[in-house]
């Protein structure tokens, strides 16, 4: 870790522990906003096959979220969901193969995220940016998403009519919001009293506790045709979160477990990308 990250770990650590001696309720607001805020934006320049896409814009919540279409017309429709603090412009091959296989294909960037307008996101915010771009530009059959993007993406499935024919990649996928919150707690060294009043918080807002926010919840109301593609050695959303899922046996999933891809090398593994592709074309 650089000295600059470890400066500002220090000042958010000393910042929220000493509010909390105070409030603890304060001070869990503001960890909240903290570990819903990305802390920077992908912003590079868009790839070549983004020069071939139409740009697309909608209001939700009152920010335009930014994203592209391919193909407009094609009789089935591809959408990419993006992880956290990521960009679609990330998944450029994922695009031009989609588009190859007859796809019309759809990527946004996340609020907060890339060329998109916001300050911070919620899985829930992003589980209803999906819903707006749906009820925009229609109906998707197939879904591409990686970490952030896929218990946003079973949030939404869980409530959006789909059927067995809808086909979903889920790569190294945000599995529990709780493993989420206690490695952002474990990082900065929070007092355990601002840990319970966050939770407290969340619900205020939402009406569920952390636990809500799971995939492994959310999959009893699922009913598409998964592959689940995770890696052993993934620091970020680590593949214990996955192994109950897969005891449970779900018939609808299919499962590729890899070793020595991590987090965010997964996606752009070539192995990993045929597998995909002979799923969704299949």
């Amino acid at each position: 870790m650089k000295l600059a990250q470890k400066l500002v770990i220090g000042y958010f650590r000393a910042q929220l522990n000493l509010t909390s001696v105070i409030s603890p309720t304060w001070a869990a607001k503001k960890a909240f906003r903290l570990f819903t805020s990305p802390r920077k934006r992908t912003r590079y320049a868009l790839p070549d096959i983004f020069k071939k896409a139409t740009p697309l814009q909608f209001k939700h919540n009152g920010h335009w979220i930014k994203g592209f279409r391919w193909n407009e017309g094609a009789g089935k429709r591809l959408m990419i969901l993006h992880g956290y603090e990521s960009s679609c412009r990330k998944f450029d091959h994922h695009i031009a193969r989609s588009i190859h296989l007859g796809y019309e294909v759809l990527a946004f960037d996340a609020p907060a995220h890339g060329d998109s307008e916001g300050y911070s996101v919620n899985a829930t915010q992003y589980a209803d940016m999906i819903r707006e771009a749906v009820v925009q530009f229609g109906a998707v059959d197939t879904f591409i998403c990686h970490s952030f993007g896929g218990i946003a993406l079973s949030l939404f499935l869980e409530k959006y009519p789909h059927t067995e024919d809808t086909r979903v990649v889920f790569i190294a996928p945000a599995t529990e919001t709780t493993t989420a919150i206690n490695s952002f707690f474990t990082l900065l060294e929070l007092h355990p009293r601002i840990r319970k009043a966050l939770d407290n918080h969340i619900f205020h807002l939402s009406g569920h506790y952390p636990e809500h926010y799971s995939i492994r919840r959310a999959l009893q109301h699922i009913r598409a045709r998964i592959l689940w593609i995770h890696d052993e050695e993934d620091q970020v959303t680590p593949v214990r979160d996955v192994l109950p899922i897969q005891e449970k046996g779900f018939p609808n999933i299919e499962f590729l477990i890899t070793k020595g891809l991590g987090h965010n090398r997964i996606y752009r593994d070539n192995e990993v990308k045929r597998k995909i592709f002979t799923f969704i074309s299949g």
